[in-house]
């Protein structure tokens, strides 16, 4: 896909010293960390290696000799359940993360060490408890035994504006996706104890901060034409879209148009923000992967990219796709590089086409010289997957 660019950044650890550590704070997002406490030890390394190669935060152990044996740029969290004594030396451990706040307070109060307290959250007590245990301690580890992300949403609550980070236990790769997301902002960290490896990337993937954005084209209108009745179709969205955000669609592989959502006022209908009024059901609309699917192939749950005029990009799903027959008009445009595009859509004045600059543009006023942003990839379509052959399409 040559016109787009995703790019996934792990964000360094600030300062170049050797001997400086990587901290949530350094970093944009959420980060990880990889329980090895019950790892057997033949699988522990391999997972080690994972998480340092990934760059995961973080490596949870009850063992200081684990800690050790790891490099500099990862953070290293002792998990103590009992009260540390004088002769527990953890002056190589970043992190102490204790069973309660009784526990805590046999931690050495030092500026080299962090400290944290875990707690279980399995009814309206240990909850209280949580909530107050963020406002107060640095590090909050959090365990809960119901499946209801209703607790880790109070927490989160209660824990806004405290400066205090939030690590929450995560069952599988499932529940981490999960509970990045919960209250949009979700928890600070995941804690995660891996069956494999593998797990380990996966999980590494899910916190890595990514940004993603397209290169959209200016299309120059070269005539619109009114064409009688057929099939369109409005897809509705489960997220709520901005003024200047849009699918991608059009009758050719070779360019598709930005189209509006129903974000702008309707002279006798209230706005839509989850909606594209988007064209007609032989058009292709773009999704995830550079893959594009005909608008009548589309169903609820399907991955769809949401574009704004700026480029940037983002994945939406469907929630339903209505197809009426309506009036149709058939838009024809010119791109830089000279190919010809064309979309059908609803001939109605307030279905409309995002132009430079987020410029939004009602169908039936369009006319030649007009200009619209829109999206020229250089690959023919086969079965909706890029591929380089000979394709005329008119």
């Amino acid at each position: 896909m040559e016109n787009v660019i995703v790019t996934d950044q792990i964000i360094p650890a600030a300062g170049a010293g050797a001997d400086e550590r990587r901290t949530p704070e350094s970093r944009a997002g959420h980060f990880a960390w990889v329980d090895v406490r019950n790892v057997p030890e033949g699988l522990s390394n391999a997972i080690i290696q994972a998480a340092i190669h990934q760059s995961v935060d973080g490596i949870v152990s009850d063992r200081i000799a684990v800690l050790e044996a790891l490099p500099p740029t990862m953070r290293r969290i002792l998990a103590v359940a009992q009260p540390l004594s004088e002769d527990d030396d953890v002056t190589s451990v970043d992190l102490v993360i204790a069973a309660d706040r009784d526990v805590l307070a046999s931690v050495p109060d030092s500026p080299k060490l962090e400290r944290g307290v875990h707690v279980t959250v399995a009814d309206a007590p240990t909850l209280q408890t949580a909530c107050e245990v963020v406002r107060e301690v640095p590090w909050t580890a959090l365990t809960f035994t119901d499946p209801t992300k209703i607790p880790l949403e109070i927490v989160i609550a209660a824990a806004e504006n405290s400066g205090n980070r939030i690590v929450t236990t995560v069952s599988d790769i499932e529940d981490a996706e999960i509970v990045k997301l919960v209250l949009e902002h979700g928890s600070d960290g995941l804690l995660l104890a891996p069956r494999n490896a593998d797990d380990v990337l996966k999980l590494a993937d899910i916190v890595r901060p990514k940004s993603a954005s397209m290169e959209l084209s200016e299309l120059v209108v070269e005539r619109v034409e009114h064409i009688g009745m057929g099939d369109r179709a409005c897809i509705d969205t489960t997220s709520l879209l901005e003024k200047d955000e849009g699918c991608l669609i059009g009758s050719f592989s070779t360019g598709l148009f930005l189209s509006c959502s129903e974000t702008h006022p309707l002279p006798y209908m209230p706005t839509r923000p989850f909606r594209w009024n988007a064209g007609a059901v032989h058009s292709y609309v773009l999704g995830p992967d550079n893959r594009t699917r005909y608008v009548s192939e589309l169903q609820a749950g399907f991955p769809i990219l949401a574009v704004r005029s700026d480029g940037s990009v983002r994945e939406v799903r469907i929630g339903r796709v209505k197809i009426e027959k309506r009036p149709l008009i058939s838009i024809t445009a010119i791109a830089p590089n000279g190919a010809t595009m064309n979309l059908i859509a609803q001939d109605d004045w307030h279905v409309r086409l995002l132009g430079p600059g987020g410029s939004v543009n009602n169908v039936t006023e369009l006319k030649a010289g007009d200009k619209l942003l829109g999206y020229v990839p250089t690959e023919a379509r086969h079965v909706g997957l890029p591929i380089t052959e000979f394709c005329d399409e008119r």
